[in-house]
């Protein structure tokens, strides 16, 4: 199963605790693709990576895809010529989830070999053609792209390896080589690929995690963030579901609350408390947050 498959199959379960709003966040999801079938960013404009979102969003909560304007959206960005990493990605991504069956000819070779050029020395990935390695979150990316277009990454091995480069003293992952102390979203993508991939990972890495919790609900992004936010809270409750390791009742219950505080009557969720807009992205990390809080 791709790693888009999993994240919906746990975002599926959502509509156990969001009860009589799931149709809010429906009709929400419905209102960020524009009648051309793209995805709307927060400044209310298309775009490629929002759109992953808004159809994600709508096949969790069992909603109609609009799949032929869809369609008709991914055609016009043709082989992805013109998209940086993680919208080349979002491209791959966008076609798996109307059906690759109706990618053009030739396409999934071509995006893939797009892809394939953001790979570096060290056999990881990543979109910043400054840096000489590459990152736990392009890793992330690129295999997403790879499995749903029903490939895998050349040399998956070194994909792993690469990431040793990115550990932190303290357990956990950076997104860069010599940091001290490590990331949420690093190390719980790092988690979640590792895991996929059939690798075993220490458990102290879900003690680091558990540790980030924050004392009014939700994980904080790096150590001592002042506030928590939907991201790391869902892709932390993601990684520790790989790892198998169970939340301690308190901070169950502290993650409902917090998740609750984000809630909007419009049917979408914040990031965070300081957050004043909400889109397609952020909803759907709600989504996956409560499907595993629903376990």
């Amino acid at each position: 199963m791709s790693l888009r498959l999993q994240l919906l199959q746990v975002a599926r379960l959502s509509p156990r605790l969001l009860g009589d709003s799931a149709g809010l966040v429906r009709d929400f999801f419905r209102s960020r693709l524009n009648a051309d079938g793209a995805g709307l960013d927060r400044a209310g404009r298309p775009d490629l990576y929002y759109t992953i979102f808004a159809l994600a969003g709508l096949q969790a909560l069992d909603a109609e895809v609009p799949a032929d304007k869809v369609e008709a959206y991914l055609r016009s960005h043709g082989d992805g010529a013109a998209l940086d990493f993680v919208h080349l990605s979002a491209l791959a991504r966008c076609w798996a989830a109307i059906g690759t069956k109706r990618m053009p000819a030739g396409l999934a070779d071509a995006l893939l070999a797009r892809i394939e050029s953001f790979r570096k020395p060290d056999s990881g990935y990543e979109g910043d053609t400054k840096l000489a390695h590459g990152t736990a979150y392009g890793a992330f990316v690129a295999l997403g792209a790879y499995q749903d277009l029903d490939r895998n990454p050349p040399s998956p091995l070194k994909l792993i390896q690469s990431l040793k480069r990115l550990e932190t003293p303290d357990h956990a992952w950076s997104n860069f080589p010599g940091t001290p102390i490590g990331a949420t979203n690093a190390t719980a993508g790092a988690v979640t690929l590792i895991r996929h991939l059939g690798f075993p990972v220490n458990n102290a890495v879900g003690d680091w995690l558990l540790a980030q919790s924050h004392e009014q609900g939700g994980f904080v992004a790096v150590p001592g963030a002042p506030m928590p936010d939907l991201l790391s809270t869902a892709t932390t409750l993601h990684a520790l579901a790989a790892m198998e390791r169970r939340l301690p009742n308190v901070i169950h219950e502290r993650c409902l609350d917090f998740i609750d505080t984000l809630w909007t009557n419009e049917g979408g969720f914040h990031g965070h408390w300081a957050d004043e807009h909400v889109d397609a992205e952020y909803t759907y990390y709600g989504l996956l947050a409560l499907g595993h809080l629903s376990l």
